[in-house]
């Protein structure tokens, strides 16, 4: 590719275009954000057919010194660890901006730019390679998420739960902070750049502090059980579109896969069982917590929480194998899971509720939105043919592998989570029709459809033939083991 800053015009054009909604009439601001999001999109998609996985491990890098007197910069760049999040956060962004078309009425120039500078934040945490500069993009998604959950929220409890949720982040942000100063601080010569901090080993005792406090700071976001219980709480409150986002998007575990594990090796390789120990708590918990829900959107949430789980326990193999499952099983997160939840929020604007109690026999009056939910749905827990199976596989593999007792439970809580996950769907589809807002509820528009077919294309494409997404990640999660076992 030429000279010109692909991964700036990536970050930044959705900034710049929320600063320009401000400028047009409230009227046209929908079309701006979704010609801006679709461009983002073809810009992400032309960063991903542009990356060469047998070169660099780093490719497209800007640098620019940023604060001189912490030696501090902006850098950004991919790999295969991170390519693949820029065109199916971009993807998923578009989904939401369709799921809220119509719902937001009041304020909609405020919505639409938030949701834009959250898009932009959120493209800088995966472009950032420097610790500092990704810090300022990790805090700075908590202020369009706070406003965008306080303001239109679905309960009334909204503002409450928006306050905690910023709270918890707020104090998970702290040991982050402390642990990338520990690390520049550790350095000859202080430094936040990240490629620079890979290659100079560290003592064991930074390490073990720099992998405690990140474990700490990116499990909250996870989240990781016991740190999980903002997740429900924020599912059933928020607008269908920002939880799509949360699920979808598991910001915490791309932390970990980036930062704590390669940054501390030695430590990371001594306690492999505490990650297998935190994914195996998180897989046999989310998939029991999902029988117990009446409410289609908190049990997907906990879905989430149990299929997170397993990307931590196949991350604690720290193989080639276990990291190359763990980035396809989070990006199946983005199109399976991210996709259930936007149609969760088109169900919850036709019938005004998720809660099973609510629902039932809305296949009748709604197949098409009943048949993208139980596609997403079946990918979320891993069905053959579907984005997750592959992930999932090769993280079963990994784990049985170097825990086998913790693989064994894992093979049994996702059979719990695909059981629970029918339940839900059977409860909330079919049987008689009990509430005629269900009876008289409308199936999905055309623009919806399109939503449906990208990620029902995409669900399918990963699933049936994974080798080229594999064939991405895969140079750089050897070189990411390989780092590991010097």
């Amino acid at each position: 590719m030429s000279d010109m800053p692909w991964l700036s015009l990536i970050v930044f054009l959705p900034l710049a275009l929320a600063a320009c909604l401000w400028l047009l009439p409230e009227r046209f601001c929908r079309q701006l954000a979704a010609i801006g999001m679709l461009s983002e999109l073809l810009l992400t998609t032309t960063v991903l057919v542009a990356y060469n996985p047998g070169g660099a491990r780093f490719q497209l890098l800007e640098r620019t010194p940023w604060i001189a007197s912490l030696n501090a910069h902006y850098l950004l760049a991919v790999d295969g660890l991170s390519v693949l999040f820029l065109p199916a956060t971009a993807l998923l962004f578009l989904g939401t901006l369709v799921a809220s078309w119509n719902a937001i009425s009041d304020s909609r120039r405020l919505h639409l730019a938030l949701l834009l500078a959250l898009e932009s934040a959120i493209m800088g945490i995966f472009c950032a390679l420097d610790t500092a500069l990704f810090f300022v993009f990790w805090e700075l998604t908590l202020v369009p998420i706070y406003f965008l959950l306080a303001r239109w929220g679905a309960t009334a409890d909204a503002p409450r739960v928006a306050a905690r949720y910023c709270l918890l982040m707020l104090a998970g942000g702290v040991p982050l902070l402390i642990a990338f100063a520990l690390l520049a601080a550790g350095m000859p010569e202080p430094t936040f750049d990240l490629t620079v901090l890979l290659a100079v080993p560290l003592p064991r005792d930074t390490q073990l502090a720099v992998f405690l406090l990140c474990l700490l700071g990116f499990g909250i976001k996870v989240p990781l059980v016991p740190v999980h219980t903002w997740l429900p709480q924020f599912a059933l409150a928020a607008p269908g579109s920002l939880t799509a986002l949360l699920v979808g998007l598991k910001l915490g575990a791309y932390g970990l896969i980036r930062f704590a594990i390669p940054l501390a090796p030695e430590v990371a390789a001594d306690l492999h069982w505490l990650l297998a120990g935190l994914g195996t708590v998180s897989l046999l918990y989310g998939a029991a917590a999902m029988l117990a829900q009446s409410n289609l959107r908190v049990g997907m949430a906990y879905a989430s929480i149990c299929h997170v789980g397993l990307a931590l326990l196949g991350l604690a193999s720290l193989t080639a194998q276990g990291v190359q499952g763990a980035v396809s099983l989070l990006l199946s997160f983005s199109v399976a899971t991210g996709g259930a939840m936007i149609l969760l929020e088109f169900l919850r604007q036709r019938t005004g509720s998720t809660d099973l109690q609510a629902l039932g026999g809305a296949a009748k009056s709604m197949p098409l939105l009943a048949t993208g939910f139980l596609v997403c749905g079946l990918a979320g827990v891993g069905m053959p043919g579907t984005s997750s199976f592959p992930g999932e596989f090769l993280l079963i593999l990994s784990a049985l592998e170097q825990h086998t007792g913790a693989g064994m439970a894992a093979l049994f809580a996702l059979s719990i989570a695909a059981g629970a996950f029918l339940h839900l769907y059977r409860k909330a589809f079919f049987g008689p029709v009990q509430r005629q807002a269900v009876a008289d509820a409308e199936d999905l528009r055309p623009r919806e459809w399109a939503v449906l077919i990208a990620l029902i294309a995409m669900i399918v494409a990963i699933g049936v033939y994974p080798e080229p997404w594999f064939d991405l990640v895969r140079p750089a999660a050897e070189a990411w083991a390989a780092a590991l076992a010097r």
